[in-house]
């Protein structure tokens, strides 16, 4: 079986090869890269099954590789952050990032996030799953999403935030909940995740007509699909 190859990015010479060597020694093959350009053309000649994208690169910035990459490619994205701030933080949620790490962090926390965010992209062996609602479709086996007739672009861990409140219709959840469910992983520490999910969820998916369904904030509890 082929290794699950990272692209790691980073210009720290020092932090890119402890986490080289940690990552090599728990199976995975790693790349190294410490500019922005040269990672985005490495990704583009071999794309990896996961990228680890430091912020403050010489040539192109994470956040602009980071977009650049959304433009063609789902590949989970996660975003190693200098500074443990909201800012940063909530900028890579909203740019399509998987998630995100602050330094300095600890290799045994790294290693959980890469296989909770690889694990969410294992293929499934399982039927067609669709969702249907007037005005919205839900396709999980296609990543696909249409509105109002038209196909919605979403990144992966929206749509599959928005299927699996969909598919529990009127069921309340905690933010906590929810990253354990959608992400993968039990809560580290941010429950913002979700709410910037919810608001680009909100963001997209909204119509004049009331169409019987809408996402709703259960104060002081969490969020629910409601279907009236």
């Amino acid at each position: 079986m082929a290794k699950t190859k990272i692209l790691l990015v980073d210009d720290d010479p020092n932090i890119a090869r402890l986490v080289r060597l940690y990552l090599e020694k728990e199976g995975f093959e790693v790349e190294e890269s410490a500019d922005g350009l040269d990672a985005l053309r490495a990704f583009k000649a071999s794309p990896p099954n996961l990228m680890l994208l430091d912020v403050m690169l010489p040539g192109m910035d994470g956040w602009s590789v980071l977009r650049e990459i959304r433009k063609f490619s789902n590949i989970p994205i996660i975003m190693i952050t200098a500074k443990d701030e909201t800012f940063d933080k909530v900028l890579g949620l909203e740019l399509g990032a998987d998630d995100y790490i602050a330094k300095p962090f600890e290799m045994k926390e790294l290693t959980a996030r890469i296989k909770a965010v690889i694990r969410r992209y294992q293929p499934q062996e399982a039927p067609d799953k669709e969702l249907s609602f007037p005005g919205l479709t839900i396709n999980i086996s296609h990543y696909s999403v249409r509105f109002l007739g038209k196909e919605i672009e979403m990144p992966p861990k929206e749509l599959e935030l928005l299927y699996f409140l969909a598919s529990h219709p009127s069921s309340v959840f905690t933010r906590e909940q929810l990253l354990e469910q959608v992400w993968g992983y039990e809560f580290f520490g941010d429950s913002r995740t979700v709410d910037v999910h919810v608001k680009r969820l909100r963001e997209k998916l909204t119509s004049e007509e009331d169409l019987g369904w809408s996402i709703k904030t259960v104060w002081g509890v969490g969020y629910k699909f409601e279907v009236r």
